[in-house]
């Protein structure tokens, strides 16, 4: 069920369609716009639908041929690494910091700990997606824009 955002759901469009997965899911390194939504909730009482607004991101090749990402503002931010899997997806391995903490790596805290898949759903246009984080929703989408 939707629970009565299906105007909202039907908003993100290509964002919320899974079959939507293109070859060449690796972003160019550079700056992006990424917005978080959080699908679902783990409480009674929480949001089942939360769009938040663009912040900024990065995509960084590192020296020694790294793929990583980092969500660089907001009071909820995520970095890690992304791995090939298939020609049309990366696995991500990356972990939360809050606040004015620095950026946490995966591995050293199960609580900040991040898995997912990232795949490519249009011109310079990727969806990061998020499942089970350890707090509020059931689904995280990263949707991350050129």
């Amino acid at each position: 069920s939707d629970d009565g955002h299906g105007p909202e759901l039907r908003a993100l469009g290509v964002l919320r369609d899974r079959t939507v997965s293109l070859p060449r899911p690796q972003p160019a390194p550079g700056t992006y716009r990424c917005r978080v939504i959080k699908l679902g909730s783990q409480g009674e009482s929480g949001l089942s639908f939360v769009a938040y607004p663009f912040f900024r991101c990065r995509v960084d090749l590192t020296p020694g041929g790294d793929l990583t990402f980092r969500k660089t503002t907001g009071s909820q931010r995520t970095s890690g690494n992304f791995y090939p899997d298939t020609a049309r997806r990366l696995v991500y391995l990356g972990a939360q910091d809050w606040g004015s903490e620095g950026p946490k790596r995966y591995g050293d805290d199960h609580d900040r700990d991040q898995i997912g898949v990232l795949e490519r759903i249009g011109p310079n246009r990727y969806r990061l997606a998020l499942p089970f984080p350890r707090q509020e929703s059931v689904l995280d989408l990263i949707e991350i824009v050129k």
